[in-house]
């Protein structure tokens, strides 16, 4: 049996893992509430706690939030699987929101919080973590995969 939507899976569970990895990493180094300016008032590394969804929306409603992350992660795995065979930036867009609802949702559901730690300071945004970043580079590609193509000389008559 051949895996359809196979770049769907690979990104998704490599995206996994690097999620994981980095909270791990920054709970296992980190005292909660510490930092590591990168590029001092630019780029630190903060460990903080967050009860919300991605770069703190909704705050405290970590109940909720867990089970959204486990529906969405429901869903795109029924598309992959179920659905059509999809495009380069639709596997990649849905590859890579997948892998960010399965990070923060698995922290939700264990821990009651998700693990934060990428603070730009530069412009003052709030911390976050790579299934964040993942989500919304996600979403830019499936933003691209909704573009309509350009008809190429062969389709003309």
């Amino acid at each position: 049996m051949r895996l359809k939507n196979r770049l769907f899976w690979i990104v998704a569970c490599v995206a996994f893992v690097i999620d994981q990895l980095t909270k791990y990493w920054v709970v296992k180094t980190f005292v909660l509430g510490q930092t590591l300016p990168l590029l001092p008032g630019i780029f630190h590394f903060t460990y903080v706690t967050n009860t919300g969804a991605a770069f703190s929306l909704l705050s405290g409603k970590v109940e909720w939030l867990r089970w959204l992350s486990l529906g969405v992660s429901l869903v795109l795995i029924a598309i992959a699987s179920f659905g059509p065979v999809l495009n380069l930036w639709e596997q990649l867009g849905y590859g890579l929101i997948l892998s960010g609802a399965m990070g923060n949702g698995i922290d939700r559901f264990f821990l009651g919080y998700v693990v934060d730690f990428l603070d730009f300071r530069l412009i003052n945004f709030a911390v976050f973590n790579m299934a964040d970043s993942f989500i919304s580079i996600g979403i830019f590609c499936l933003l691209i995969a909704s573009f309509p193509k350009t008809p190429t000389s062969s389709s003309y008559r």
